[in-house]
């Protein structure tokens, strides 16, 4: 089905994934305005995941749906088999591209926390309050010399990446240290 098919069918709380694919079924149309049906399904309350995986993620589209006030509602890695080795390889370089494209650092954070969490009902993930799951992940920012790339093979020079410092899960600081 084409995406038009696709996103006319969508109702409110379901999700689209890969949502800044390029050509084919972009919702990124030629004069760089979004598609129309895009628009609407975001107003009937579907949401709009990144789902970057090994075919579905191109800057081009990226650029011109940020340019055109369509952000992502959630931000995921679709990371698997055929791109842990690139051009996905995990959710924090995925959210690292966003953070060098200019995506605000709030909007970042609540897009792989509390967005997620509320898309599939569960309120105790993505925060901290009282009574959570108790999940916390530790990132920094690194500066330096990197490149991004798309699954269309563009590349993307950047002046800083998110860097993994550590984990916290259930309560405890991961991997659990021994003594």
């Amino acid at each position: 089905p084409t995406r038009k098919d696709v996103l006319e069918r969508l109702r409110p709380g379901d999700v689209l994934t890969h949502c800044y694919r390029a050509f084919p079924n972009s919702l990124l149309r030629a004069d760089g305005a979004v598609r129309e049906e895009a628009q609407m399904a975001r107003e009937r309350g579907v949401i709009f995941d990144i789902g970057h995986g090994a075919g579905s993620f191109g800057f081009h589209a990226c650029r011109g749906l940020l340019a055109a006030g369509f952000p992502p509602d959630v931000i995921s890695s679709d990371v698997h088999v055929l791109n842990i080795d690139g051009p996905a390889f995990d959710l924090l370089t995925t959210l690292s591209k966003f953070l060098v494209l200019g995506v605000d650092m709030n909007a970042l954070i609540a897009a792989v926390t509390v967005a997620p969490a509320r898309a599939i009902g569960r309120p105790t993930l993505g925060t901290l309050a009282v009574g959570a799951e108790g999940d916390a992940t530790i990132v920094d920012v690194e500066e330096g010399r990197f490149a991004f790339y798309d699954t269309q093979g563009e590349r993307l020079d950047a002046d800083r990446r998110f860097r993994l410092r550590g984990m916290v899960l259930g309560g405890k600081w991961w991997p659990p240290m021994t003594r």
